[in-house]
């Protein structure tokens, strides 16, 4: 080839697009017994927890991020869940922690849904649809309340993953 002709490459990209729930998240994350019991301790040892596996690089301003949307807006719905999420510059990849208290508790505003399973969901700034197209997913356990006894009933992490990698993204 001379230096005057154009050169044609082929490059092939391999994104992982994720199927499942447990796409997002890792037995690192989830924290089948949580310690905490009101909202804004929850959504600090679940912010520490996504800080030690290296989601959030600094947790106390997503820890405040966080609580300060979820008191804003509370995100807790009437099947037991709730979604508090902080969208940060320095959050690389869209993933969750998952927490699930022994029993409901109050969460955010005393006038709230009494809640149990809690996915704190850490939010790449410049990630808006994958993180509604994950909120949506999300959503949908409300309408599931067999998975959501699977969730309250598994028994440690690699179950309440086992159950999560059952539950299909919907794809477009």
């Amino acid at each position: 080839m001379d230096s005057n002709s154009p050169m044609l490459f082929e490059a092939t990209i391999n994104v992982a697009v994720p199927v499942s729930l447990a796409d997002y998240t890792g037995p690192g994350l989830i924290v089948p017994q949580l310690r905490e019991g009101d909202t804004a301790g929850i959504i600090s040892e679940l912010s520490q927890v996504l800080q030690r596996q290296g989601a959030v690089p600094d947790v106390l301003p997503f820890y405040q991020a966080a609580l300060n949307q979820e008191l804003l807006t509370s995100s807790a719905l009437e099947c037991g869940l709730a979604f508090p999420h902080a969208r940060l510059s320095g959050i690389k990849r869209l993933q969750f922690a998952f927490g699930r208290t022994p029993a409901p508790i109050v969460w955010g505003a005393k006038s709230s849904w009494p809640v149990q399973l809690i996915f704190l969901l850490a939010v790449p700034a410049t990630d808006a649809a994958g993180y509604l197209h994950l909120l949506a997913s999300l959503a949908r356990l409300g309408q599931q309340p067999d998975v959501l006894a699977q969730l309250r009933a598994a028994e440690n992490a690699q179950a309440l993953l086992a159950v999560l990698g059952n539950i299909r993204m919907r794809q477009g």
